[in-house]
C-alpha cells in the first residue's frame, strides 16, 4: 500500500535573525542567531526578562524594527511571504491582513476621543477590505465570540467607559478583523488583575484554537505561558538559551537561567518575622470609617461618585499589610486617600497617635515626611530631565536640609541600600532598566526617612525575575529600617512574599482580612477563595481545571 505523505509547511520560519541598533555608523547587536519555526495552529511563547529581545523578535516578524534599529541579517517567512523582501507599501497591506499585533497596554493603544467601534473597524475600512456596514457586523460577531458584554452596543462607548479586561479583548477584536494567519500577543495580560487575566486568557485560547491560528505569545510569566503555548523559547540578552515543547521544558529544563525564571514565577511567601511590640499601645496608622469619591457634592457634602466607603484598618509599626482585589475595587483610591493625594470626604486618619488631615496640602511637613508613596510606574514618577543624583537630593534637602559632604554621603548610602552602583548617579532615568528605575523610585521614598511607605503596584510592570528581586529588597528594607508597609497589588504572589496580613477589597469595601500564614487554610469568604483560585499555577492544564471548577460552581 502506498501512503501519500504531505509535509507540513510551517506558517512562520525564522532563520539566523539579527537585529541591531545603528548609531552614527556604529552597530550594536540586540538579538542574533534566532532560529525557529511555527506550524499552523501552534502557539510559540517567547519568554525572558526585560531586555532579552522578546518584543524585538516579535516585531521583526512584521518587518518592523524600533527607531534607530534595523533587521541586519536573517530570513523571515510569514504565511509564505518573504518579509524582508517586501516594499513599505506591501508591508502595510501585510500587517493586519496576514499578521496582527496585540499590544501590552490596550489603554494607551486606543484613542480616548474616538468611539471603540470606529477604532476596531478602521484597519479593514482604510485598506478597503470591506464596507463600513459589513465591518460593523463582523466586529459585533467578534465581540460576541470574545464574550464581551452587550456586543451590539459596546462599540458605541469610549475606551474609558469599559474595564481593562474588556479593552484588552476589544483590541483582540481589532486584530482579528482582517482574519490574519498569524497573531502576536505582546504581554497582553500583564497589567490585569488575576480574575480578569483568567477570563482574557480563556478568550485568547478559545479564539486561537477555534480559528486554527498561529500565535506568538510574548511574556515574562511562565505560569501564564504554560496555559497557552505548545512550545517555549527562553531568551536572555538577545540569544536563545533553551527551546522546546512546553511539557518538556517545564519538567526537564536544562539551563540554570530557565530554572531561575521558573523559581521567580513561583515566588514563595516567607514566614512573617513581624511581632507587635508590647510597648506599641496604638497602631502607627489607623483608618476610621473612611469614604472617598469624585465629582460634585450634594448639599450634605456627599460626592456624586463614591469609590470606597466605610474603610477601617489598623497598621502597626514594622508591619506590612497587603491590599488586594480586582481592578476597580478601590485599592489605589484608598492608598491615595491615606497619602492625602485624594482627600476623603468622610472619616478620619490617625498617624502616630494623632489626627492628620485628609488633605495633603493641610498636613505639616513632618506628617508628609513620615508617609511616602512609591508609585506604580517609575517611568512617569521620575523626572526624565533630572539625573539620579538630582532626584535623590531633593527629598534630602527638603526634609533634612542636607548639603555638601553630608548630602553626598546620604545619597551614596541610599544607593547602597537599594543595591544600585554609584555609576548611575549622573545618568538620567531613560538610560536605566525597569528594575533600576523602580529601585531609584524606592530610594527616593526612603530618602525622607519615613515610618510608612505605600507601595502601589510597584512590580506590575516588571518581569518576574526583576520583580522577585524588588520584593526581596522591600522585605530586607523592612527588617533593616523597621518600616511599616502598605502594599497595593493585584498579584497574590507579591502580596504573600512581602506582607504579614492581607486585606481583600471588592467594590470599594473591605471584604475580609486574614494573616498571610493562614493563606492556605480554607476561608469562609467565597470572594477571597475565588481570587486564590484565579492565580495561575506553573503547570499545564491549570486553566482547563479552573474553567471546570467555575462550571461546577455555576450548576451547583
Amino acid at each position: 500500500m502506498i501512503v501519500n505523505f504531505t509535509p507540513v509547511t510551517p506558517v512562520v520560519v525564522v532563520d539566523n535573525l539579527q537585529v541591531s541598533a545603528i548609531n552614527r555608523g556604529r552597530e550594536t547587536v540586540l538579538v542574533s542567531d534566532i532560529r525557529f519555526s511555527v506550524n499552523k495552529g501552534e502557539v510559540l511563547a517567547l519568554i525572558g526578562e526585560s531586555g532579552s529581545g522578546k518584543t524585538t523578535i516579535a516585531m521583526a516578524l512584521m518587518g518592523y524594527a524600533r527607531h534607530g534599529c534595523q533587521i541586519t541579517d536573517g530570513r523571515i517567512t510569514v504565511a509564505g511571504q518573504d518579509v524582508r523582501a517586501m516594499t513599505p507599501s506591501a508591508l502595510r497591506q501585510f500587517r493586519g491582513n496576514k499578521i496582527a499585533y496585540i499590544a501590552q497596554s490596550a489603554a494607551s493603544s486606543f484613542n480616548p476621543g474616538i468611539k471603540i467601534m470606529d477604532q476596531v473597524i478602521e484597519p479593514v475600512v482604510i485598506h478597503h477590505l470591506m464596507s463600513r456596514a459589513d465591518a460593523k457586523a463582523k466586529a459585533i460577531d467578534l465581540f460576541r465570540e470574545l464574550a464581551l458584554p452587550s456586543p451590539e452596543t459596546i462599540g458605541d462607548r469610549y475606551p474609558h467607559q469599559v474595564s481593562g479586561g474588556q479593552l484588552q479583548r476589544l483590541m483582540t477584536a481589532m486584530a482579528l478583523m482582517g482574519d490574519p494567519q498569524v497573531i502576536i500577543l505582546d504581554e497582553p495580560t500583564t497589567a490585569l488583575d488575576v480574575t480578569t487575566q483568567v477570563e482574557v486568557l480563556k478568550a485568547f485560547r478559545r479564539v486561537v484554537t477555534q480559528r486554527g491560528m498561529t500565535a506568538i505569545y510574548v511574556s515574562h510569566d511562565l505560569a501564564v505561558v504554560a496555559q497557552m503555548a505548545d512550545q517555549i523559547m527562553v531568551l536572555q540578552q538577545g540569544k536563545i538559551v533553551e527551546h522546546g515543547a512546553t511539557s518538556e521544558l517545564l519538567h526537564h529544563a536544562r539551563e540554570p537561567y530557565t530554572h531561575q525564571l521558573m523559581n521567580a514565577a513561583q515566588h514563595q511567601s516567607r514566614p512573617s518575622s513581624w511581632n507587635r511590640h508590647n510597648d506599641d499601645v496604638q497602631p502607627l496608622l489607623e483608618v476610621r470609617d473612611l469614604a472617598v469619591g469624585y465629582g460634585p457634592r450634594n448639599p450634605e457634602g456627599i460626592p456624586k461618585i463614591r469609590i470606597v466607603e466605610a474603610i477601617n484598618l489598623q497598621l502597626w509599626r514594622g508591619q506590612a499589610i497587603g491590599i488586594i482585589g480586582e481592578s476597580g475595587s478601590g485599592k489605589t483610591t484608598l492608598a491615595h486617600a491615606i497619602a492625602g493625594l485624594n482627600p476623603a470626604w468622610c472619616g478620619h486618619l490617625l498617624f502616630d497617635d494623632h489626627y492628620i488631615s485628609n488633605d495633603l496640602a493641610a498636613r505639616r511637613p513632618k506628617e508628609m515626611q513620615q508617609i511616602q508613596y512609591v508609585f506604580q510606574m517609575a517611568d512617569t514618577a521620575l523626572n526624565p530631565a533630572h539625573t539620579i543624583r538630582d532626584i535623590l537630593s531633593r527629598p534630602l534637602k527638603h526634609f533634612h536640609q542636607l548639603q555638601g559632604a553630608a548630602l553626598d554621603k546620604e545619597i551614596l548610602d541610599l544607593l547602597a541600600l537599594v543595591k544600585l552602583p554609584t555609576s548611575l548617579l549622573h545618568r538620567k532615568p531613560a538610560s536605566l532598566s525597569g528594575g533600576q528605575k523602580q529601585r531609584v523610585n524606592l530610594a527616593r521614598a526612603l530618602a525622607a526617612r519615613p515610618d510608612l511607605i505605600i507601595c502601589d503596584e510597584v512590580t506590575s510592570a516588571l518581569d518576574t525575575v526583576v520583580a522577585a528581586a524588588i520584593l526581596d529588597l522591600i522585605a530586607e528594607l523592612r527588617r533593616k529600617l523597621h518600616l511599616s508597609v502598605l502594599f497595593i497589588s493585584h498579584d497574590m504572589h507579591a502580596i504573600r512574599a512581602v506582607c504579614d496580613d492581607i486585606i481583600v477589597m471588592k467594590q470599594g469595601r473591605v471584604m475580609t482580612q486574614i494573616a498571610t500564614e493562614d493563606y492556605n487554610k480554607p476561608s469562609s469568604h467565597l470572594y477571597f477563595e475565588r481570587l486564590k483560585r484565579a492565580v495561575p499555577e506553573l503547570r499545564q492544564g491549570w486553566l482547563d481545571e479552573h474553567q471546570e471548577t467555575l462550571k461546577a460552581e455555576l450548576y451547583n
